[in-house]
């Protein structure tokens, strides 16, 4: 029979705990995430091999007599359905290690930050404010991670992961932040001036550095210092 189905796709690797030679249990957080983009495009692929041949999932690939069907090639659909199956079962592992590595990450996160804050103020004999600001927002850019995170042309902020006020040496510390967290969320703590023209609003969010988002840097958005 002729083929008639151009898009194919290789068997893969089998499923198991290793990516790379390295057990998946010993993944940095970057890692896990790189692995769970590479399994996503690998399914998008796998979906690719059944849209080709006409089927999905729970598609029949038997003859009402019990005969495999002559217009497909059932053994190619049947070695991507079980393909798939194997990898949404990783998917679904991958995404539990992920999420407990958040969590992980924000609490190392938070704790260099009140190491940070603790040993700032037994050295210090400063009264000025915990939070001051010490960068204001100049600039951001359309679908950037700054946008995304809901940042605003004249936001000022206070706390960018463990920099603040103190710490951030012109804003060279944040430049450190970012290329630490890569794909991973940093807090950040902002201020923002009132609509009503009263003082200004205290709000936190979430920024996640990324290559690739359509513009410059892993931000989107210039950051001038006060």
């Amino acid at each position: 029979m002729d083929d008639l189905h151009a898009p194919t796709v290789g068997s893969g690797p089998t499923s198991s705990g290793y990516s790379n030679g390295v057990s998946k249990e010993q993944l940095s957080l970057r890692e896990l995430i790189a692995e769970k983009d590479r399994l996503e495009t690998e399914l998008k692929a796998l979906g690719q091999v059944l849209d080709s041949h006409g089927v999905h999932m729970n598609t029949g690939l038997t003859t009402f007599d019990g005969f495999p069907r002559a217009d497909i090639d059932v053994a190619q659909i049947r070695t991507t359905r079980a393909r798939i199956i194997r990898l949404k079962n990783d998917y679904k592992g991958l995404m539990t290690r992920i999420e407990k590595g958040l969590h992980e990450h924000h609490a190392q996160m938070n704790e260099s930050s009140a190491a940070a804050a603790n040993l700032l103020a037994a050295s210090s004999s400063s009264r000025a404010p915990l939070e001051a600001p010490f960068a204001k927002v100049n600039s951001v850019a359309e679908g950037s991670p700054a946008a995304s995170a809901g940042l605003r042309v004249g936001d000022t902020i206070t706390k960018f992961g463990w920099v603040d006020w103190q710490n951030h040496d012109k804003l060279a510390r944040l430049t450190q932040v970012v290329s630490q967290n890569e794909n991973l969320p940093i807090t950040i703590k902002a201020l923002r001036a009132s609509a009503s023209g009263g003082p200004s609003e205290t709000f936190e969010t979430q920024l996640t550095p990324r290559q690739n988002w359509g513009g410059r840097g892993m931000l989107g958005c210039h950051l001038l210092p006060l």
